[in-house]
């Protein structure tokens, strides 16, 4: 597993971005996305995408089934203690949430969500595009407590995360090839980036300034993907052509980004490229402490992930070794080397040469 030191050097570069970006340290964090960042909104609301009984959440705190689908915590959770803003990300939904938590910051993430309309239909999950009703719920809710300047000053001054686009593709282009009807891959890409640029401006225009997005994953790593294309499970291996796909993805979202921050004044959007972190992971484990790659930790690893991964279902001995908890979703441990990885695509040579020399 990558250092702790290495962890707390990223996250010092992301801090002293924020500041010197926006010249205030952020005190909250504001999360949208899917299952990699939905900390149990889905908890709430009636859907069959549910993560709130075991085996997940078997390494969390308290060893809780909270709604995340891992067996602990998430990229954010990670993030937002590293800050020092709180250990973990609480959903909005929740509706014990207290006053602090909610100055402190929520996810309002969904899992099984997407930019598209059509990756929802069926699972009646929250859209990206209707998290936003949820954030403005939020701000109402926030300037009840502490009025409308401060409340505006704790927005632009949050930490925002977004963290979705992976359920598209997989579950309208490639395994259930709806989109295939109408698009080719790369115009199917350029659709999903209309409607993220939109929800970013979005966020932008309800005073949010510091936004990270990330770029999708190697797809064709995912333990179910390989399934689907390989019927011997003993010749599984990456789907070369999802992958290539996903890193065209993220170069038109790069991009794409770099024309927002330019567009948007005081506005600091980041990349965050996760997908070469994880495919390092995945091609060279043992560099990082880990063992098995093609399947996930929960039964066969091969097909089960939410209701498939379920109290009944047998998991590996070793957790912390498995990239990945089920046959979609990595583990704890994969998600806190995500997280020590977030920010080095997005923070230039200059910034590290400009940060030493300031200590």
């Amino acid at each position: 597993m990558a250092s702790t030191n290495l962890f707390l050097i990223i996250m010092t570069l992301i801090m002293f971005t924020i500041r010197t970006c926006n010249s205030a340290f952020p005190s909250a964090i504001l999360v949208f996305g899917d299952s990699t960042v939905d900390t149990g909104n889905n908890n709430y609301i009636k859907t069959l995408f549910k993560g709130n009984f075991y085996p997940y959440g078997e390494d969390f705190p308290g060893k809780i089934p909270t709604g995340r689908f891992s067996n602990g915590k998430l990229v954010p959770d990670f993030v937002a203690s590293l800050l020092g803003i709180k250990e973990t990300v609480p959903p909005f939904l929740d509706p014990t949430l207290s006053n602090d938590e909610l100055l402190t910051g929520v996810s309002f993430a969904s899992a099984g969500s997407g930019f598209d309309d059509l990756t929802t239909a069926a699972s009646k999950v929250i859209l990206v595009s209707k998290q936003i009703e949820l954030f403005k719920a939020y701000i109402v809710r926030l300037k009840g407590i502490v009025g409308e300047e401060k409340a505006k000053r704790i927005i632009s001054e949050s930490l925002v995360i977004v963290s979705a686009g992976t359920n598209d593709v997989v579950f309208n282009f490639y395994d259930l090839p709806t989109r295939k009807f109408q698009f080719t891959i790369s115009e199917y890409q350029d659709f999903l980036l209309a409607k993220l640029q939109s929800f970013v401006k979005e966020l932008y225009d309800l005073g949010c300034r510091t936004i990270v997005v990330a770029g999708l994953p190697p797809i064709g790593c995912l333990p179910l993907q390989m399934t689907v294309r390989y019927v011997d499970p003993f010749k599984r291996k990456c789907v070369e052509d999802q992958n290539s796909d996903a890193q065209a993805y993220n170069h038109k979202l790069q991009k794409l980004l770099n024309q927002m921050k330019a567009l948007l004044p005081r506005s600091t959007i980041v990349y965050a490229n996760i997908y070469e972190a994880l495919i390092d992971l995945i091609q060279h484990p043992q560099k990082y402490g880990f063992v098995e790659t093609k399947r996930g930790c929960c039964g066969t690893g091969l097909v089960e992930a939410a209701f498939l991964c379920n109290p009944i279902t047998p998991t590996c001995a070793k957790h912390s070794q498995f990239v990945f908890w089920d046959s979609i979703h990595p583990t704890q441990s994969t998600y806190q080397y995500l997280a020590e990885n977030l920010g080095l695509e997005a923070f230039p040579n200059k910034l590290l040469h400009n940060h030493s020399k300031s200590f």
